[in-house]
């Protein structure tokens, strides 16, 4: 009996992402992707006009809706492709395109519902790829929190490269969360509550001027966010 090939879509929440958006999508191995959609969050420089010219899906929006907005746009343009797994990657090269093969293998063959691409192996490791001290200890911090919170023994909950079954992206409502940088926390919490399977594997540290990164205030608040999300998981419990 002939197996179903699966339709295997790749999103670039991009922002200002001109620099490093042709080596991402370039590292994107071929032969395994059916298509990538770049959808950009009204970006101030060229980033659409290079997405032109790597001839790409490419989805701008007329106003800024921020992190999380973008996500939605994305999976929503997935799922009206009939996308069957979605590699959602940040276009800014931080993280290595060339692992998506593993994160669609993992989904394909049925082990997990949900992959995450965890960047803490060790923390010398971490550091040395760029991380700043204050990100690595607050992402250990919220990271702990939140295995405690649900149950899980994740080592990382704030990684930027993921991937889902379409199956999961259909029956959680995505839209209900923020259009902020919290909406990757409020979706993975969602998929614990459903009882979907995650799973991780490492991913290299890159950390450097071109790649996008919040500042302290917003890192601030991201964090804060996430406490209170934490609790309210709790309570639900």
């Amino acid at each position: 009996m002939k197996t179903k090939k699966l339709k295997i879509i790749v999103v670039l929440p991009a922002y200002n992402s001109e620099k490093t958006l042709a080596q991402t999508v370039r590292d994107i191995p071929s032969g395994i992707i059916d298509e990538i959609i770049l959808v950009d969050d009204f970006s101030h420089d060229d980033t659409v006009k290079v997405a032109k010219k790597l001839n790409i899906r490419t989805i701008r929006h007329t106003k800024n809706l921020g992190y999380g907005g973008n996500q939605k746009t994305c999976y929503r343009s997935a799922l009206k492709l009939k996308a069957d797994i979605v590699v959602m990657l940040h276009p800014d090269y931080q993280y290595d395109p060339k692992l998506i093969k593993h994160f669609v293998e993992f989904i394909k063959e049925g082990y997990f519902d949900v992959m995450l691409g965890s960047r803490i192996r060790s923390r010398n490791e971490t550091l040395a790829g760029g991380m700043p001290k204050y990100k690595y200890y607050s992402n250990r911090f919220l990271t702990m929190i939140e295995n405690v919170a649900t149950g899980q023994n994740l080592s990382e909950w704030h990684t930027g490269m993921r991937a889902y079954s379409g199956e999961v992206l259909k029956n959680i409502n995505f839209q209900k969360f923020s259009n902020d940088f919290v909406f990757d926390t409020e979706f993975l919490f969602e998929v614990v509550k459903k009882g979907y399977k995650i799973g991780e594997i490492p991913v290299p540290v890159r950390y450097f001027p071109e790649a996008s990164s919040i500042n302290f205030a917003r890192s601030l608040k991201y964090g804060l966010q996430t406490l209170f999300i934490a609790l309210k998981y709790l309570f639900y419990k």
